[in-house]
């Protein structure tokens, strides 16, 4: 019963996290676009992970066996590439209201792909518990304007998710033979690489950044892509990826609540209604 509290702790902490490097995206980002602001943190984060790496002895991460360095490349691959790729698109194409209820069902195919290829046992609260965590984004997101249907954004947005979510399976498969600070820290230098393919096209906005834009986007890359992600593995790596993603998955709700908050934005129903979803959903999953 610890582990498992301190496992959806952790998961907690993870969305506070994540969300935190919400606000600080919203106060900083100006003029880059969405894949140009995902280069200059996953470079950030990776530089700041070998840092780490150099001065805890832990590069000798680089020496693992070629199996699961491949596995660890492909986790970051479909996690902070492919995925925020489709993401990304998906929100310039439907905005935010339309895109982040259907990515939000990524704990929903996390918990599939466990019980498929990890052989996970799901018991059925965890279930109903992930479903009104979901529920309770879509609340929060729901949209309020006319809805203009987009079948390629609605795709886009589709296949974002799964792409995470298979991530997620990857990675949680990855924790039983890597240490949580080694898996994190590889998965973002991977994952540098991999965006580096966009650089021919966005190189020119990033060398062009602000230094507001630097400094909000340098904090971000700490607590979302360093400190969220590390605790978001350590978490998987305590609980598995059935339990820790649905709890990770109020991110959005806690970024809704910081924006009311630190950003004056006028509050919304829905949030606090989407809160209350939320809170039941994380319990039920806590239970045991």
């Amino acid at each position: 019963m610890q582990t498992l509290i301190l496992g959806v702790a952790l998961a907690l902490a993870s969305a506070f996290s994540w969300a935190s490097a919400t606000i600080l995206v919203r106060l900083g980002l100006r003029k880059l676009s969405p894949i140009g602001a995902n280069i200059f943190r996953l470079y950030v984060a990776s530089t700041l992970f070998l840092i780490i790496f150099a001065l805890t002895g832990n590069l000798s991460v680089f020496k693992l066996p070629a199996r699961l360095l491949v596995l660890a490349f492909i986790s970051a691959q479909f996690g902070f590439v492919i995925g925020d790729y489709f993401y990304f698109n998906a929100l310039k194409r439907m905005g935010v209201s339309r895109t982040v209820p259907i990515t939000s069902t990524y704990p929903l195919w996390a918990i599939l792909w466990a019980i498929l290829f990890l052989g996970k046992r799901v018991k059925p609260h965890v279930i109903i518990g992930a479903v009104l965590v979901v529920l309770a984004i879509i609340v929060v997101k729901k949209a309020e304007e006319e809805e203009h249907a987009d079948r390629l954004g609605f795709l886009f947005a589709f296949i974002a998710p799964i792409s995470w979510s298979v991530a997620i399976t990857i990675m949680d498969y990855l924790t039983r033979s890597m240490p949580s600070l080694q898996l994190a820290g590889i998965r973002m230098v991977f994952a540098a690489l991999g965006i580096s393919v966009f650089l021919p096209r966005y190189g020119e906005e990033v060398r062009k950044i602000s230094r507001r834009e630097a400094i909000a986007l340098t904090g971000a890359a700490v607590l979302g892509l360093i400190l969220g992600q590390y605790l978001f593995v350590y978490s998987v790596s305590l609980v598995g990826s059935p339990i820790a993603a649905p709890v990770s998955a109020i991110n959005p709700i806690i970024a809704s609540l910081l924006a009311v908050l630190l950003l004056k934005e006028k509050p919304n129903a829905r949030i606090f209604e989407g809160l209350i979803l939320a809170v039941v959903g994380v319990v039920l999953i806590s239970v045991g």
